[in-house]
């Protein structure tokens, strides 16, 4: 009898975690270019709080992964701590980015960088030369341009 108690249970339980309310996907959708340039203009007004870095990044191939990093670096050029970081996709033309970060955590005295990186199906394709950044305020770095990897 206690071996008939267990059996059920165990198809009680099986029944239960395999009912759901919709299949689960493995792999998610992947952004469209389109939604990757509108991501900007649905963060809404800037929090009095942060602060923002803002521009174009030029001649970024369409569907390339695009990754913007604002790091504290040291004098060894190594990067010390992330202090914002976005990801956008290529649409082959000019691209809008705007990266958010607490000014609290810029450090004084310290060499801060805004770098990039542009990947297509896993592999370097291009990167942005490091551009200083001197102060924790909300600026515009006008057009950026990624260079080829070499």
């Amino acid at each position: 009898m206690h071996y008939r108690a267990l059996v059920v249970l165990c198809c009680a339980a099986l029944l239960a975690a395999c009912g759901s309310d919709r299949p689960k996907t493995d792999t998610p959708a992947a952004p469209t270019p389109a939604r990757s340039a509108k991501q900007a203009e649905v963060l809404g007004p800037l929090p009095a709080y942060q602060r923002e870095l803002s521009g174009t990044l030029l001649e970024i191939p369409a569907g390339a992964n695009v990754e913007l990093a604002l790091l504290v670096i040291d004098e060894r050029d190594r990067p010390q701590r992330l202090l914002a970081s976005s990801n956008l996709t290529g649409t082959g033309q000019a691209l809008p980015y705007h990266l958010r970060f607490n000014p609290e955590a810029f450090p004084a005295g310290a060499r801060v960088e805004l770098r990039g990186r542009a990947s297509s199906s896993g592999q370097l394709i291009m990167h942005l030369p490091p551009v200083r950044i001197t102060q924790a305020q909300t600026q515009a770095t006008g057009p950026l341009r990624f260079e080829k990897a070499p």
